[in-house]
């Protein structure tokens, strides 16, 4: 009950009328950036990120709990209106939401986008609610090797599950714990990484490597992509559905709801995989299995409440461990950082009522996202015409404006210009963006654990795994690592990998996949 009577503060909190602006605010900027091709909601939260600096922190995380969820619809609306998702995990919702609009039927696709969306949003936010005191209560009693492991987990989750190769996967991680390493060691006071370069003394701001990463490199790599034949957009009015769709979509959501949830609340690696599992147990399960690749409306469903349900999970071990596992948590981490606020055990003691505000306004959100969406979808994709060249030319303006609004400081355009070119050579040589971020934003924090674990054992390494969870962190680790070869080949040995909902995504969607899962 300690949640729900934390909650209700919250609500107090956020529903005051100028906070209530902010969320509306949040939201419509949110899909307004999230529904432009190319660009998930990591990207849309990073070129935000600068727009909320003179706000008051609880201000500026309500209007984040707009843009959060604001973005996710955003990407769903592209994937199904021009078969082009934002992030990996939109990818199955593209799989049968462009089949669908291309038979006429893009309205009841984006309908049951949306109110799935709100359902599982609902739902997880109301089981992070309930969850987050019970995590902090556990988190509160681990030490520093519980702590590391844990990150060490988060690292190698990531790794393993984005991208086609592990190898490149741990490559892009070392990356960013490189990166994370630049300016004063905070143990012994000396410059890492520095170069003599005395703005760097103070490591390289979150938002510079948001923005490079995501914003500058995605634009890059799609102005030298760039298709010079228009855009095969689909057109519809506002988003409705018949009695018949919503006999057929209401299990689903509820079934993503339950498969989404868990693989957010732990750090297992975004929302690819449950994506994928909801829809192939909806195809399992359909009474018309026959329409899947053909435009199921149950393949929109389930996989779009998944993604949200995943997302509202991902935000237990953000806020009550400080461990992002998908880009767009690593981007919210990154803000809360930047107002001197670190997630983990005692934030909900240190600073309750503006998580719970938070939480509250995710609720708000995505009551006014769904009210918005509805009759606004047809507008919503008016954007989608707008012509690429000046698209990205204006990404790029307002990526170097956030950059430099962060500290007045034109050392930090350059610095966006080098991360940015990072960026696209990473995505030109299938390098995954996730685990950098992730490794950047993390991995100081996984040194000072490591650090701290090995000054109480007197600098023995079995002080890392002295204690009943690390010891099981690190089997599940093991497993990790060790059980995918192990499927891989025994499904070679009978012959082939059998039937995968992943080769039922049409040519071509997981190249469009920029940003969780290149």
């Amino acid at each position: 009950m300690d949640g729900i009577n934390s909650l209700i503060e919250g609500f107090g909190t956020a529903l005051t009328p100028i906070n209530l602006l902010y969320a509306f605010l949040g939201v419509l900027l949110g899909t307004a950036i999230g529904v432009l091709p190319g660009i998930g909601p990591a990207m849309t939260i990073a070129l935000l990120l600068p727009l909320t600096f003179t706000l008051e922190p609880t201000q500026a995380f309500i209007m984040f709990a707009g843009i959060y969820y604001g973005g996710m619809y955003g990407g769903s609306t592209t994937s199904i209106l021009l078969n082009t998702p934002g992030e990996s995990a939109s990818v199955v919702t593209a799989i049968e939401g462009n089949l669908m609009a291309k038979k006429g039927r893009g309205a009841a696709a984006l309908a049951t986008a949306a109110i799935g969306s709100f359902i599982a949003g609902t739902i997880g936010t109301l089981g992070l609610a309930l969850l987050a005191p019970v995590i902090v209560r556990l988190a509160v009693q681990m030490g520093a090797p519980d702590y590391f492991a844990v990150m060490v987990l988060a690292f190698i989750a990531v790794t393993t599950v984005l991208g086609s190769s592990k190898v490149r996967g741990l490559a892009s991680l070392g990356i960013g714990l490189l990166v994370g390493t630049i300016g004063i060691d905070p143990t012994s006071g000396q410059q890492r990484l520095t170069f003599g370069i005395p703005e760097l003394a103070d490591g390289i701001d979150v938002v510079v490597l948001a923005v490079g990463l995501f914003a500058v490199g995605e634009a890059l790599w799609i102005a030298a992509h760039l298709r010079r034949a228009p855009l095969d957009i689909v057109r519809v009015n506002a988003a409705t559905m018949t009695r018949e769709d919503w006999r057929r979509s209401w299990k689903p959501w509820l079934r993503g709801t339950a498969i989404g949830f868990p693989f957010g609340a732990v750090p297992a690696g975004g929302a690819e995989i449950p994506t994928f599992l909801s829809y192939a147990t909806e195809k399992k399960l359909s009474k018309h299995p026959e329409e899947f690749g053909k435009g199921a409306i149950e393949g929109v469903a389930g996989p779009e409440a998944t993604n949200n349900a995943s997302a509202a999970g991902g935000l237990v071990p953000l806020l009550t461990l400080g461990i992002p596992t998908t880009a767009t948590a690593a981007v919210m981490l990154g803000a809360f950082q930047s107002y001197g606020i670190q997630p983990g055990p005692r934030l909900l003691q240190d600073q309750a009522p503006l998580v719970w505000g938070l939480i509250a306004s995710l609720f708000i959100g995505n009551t006014i996202l769904l009210a918005l969406n509805l009759p606004l979808a047809s507008i919503w994709a008016k954007l989608l015409l707008i012509p690429r060249p000046y698209l990205y030319a204006g990404i790029l303006f307002f990526a170097s404006i956030g950059a430099y609004a962060a500290n007045t400081s034109t050392f930090d355009l350059w610095l966006l210009i080098i991360i940015g070119a990072l960026g696209f050579f990473m995505r030109r040589y299938g390098l995954p963006v996730v685990p950098a971020i992730i490794g950047i934003i993390l991995g100081p924090a996984a040194e000072e654990q490591l650090r701290r674990a090995l000054q109480i054992s007197d600098g023995e390494l079995s002080g890392l795994v002295n204690t009943a969870f690390s010891q099981i962190v690190y089997v599940i680790i093991l497993l990790l690592l060790v059980v995918p070869p192990i499927v891989s080949a025994i499904r070679n040995r009978r012959g082939g990998d059998g039937p995968d909902a992943r080769h039922d995504a049409p040519a071509g969607t997981h190249a469009h996949a920029n940003v969780e899962g290149q």
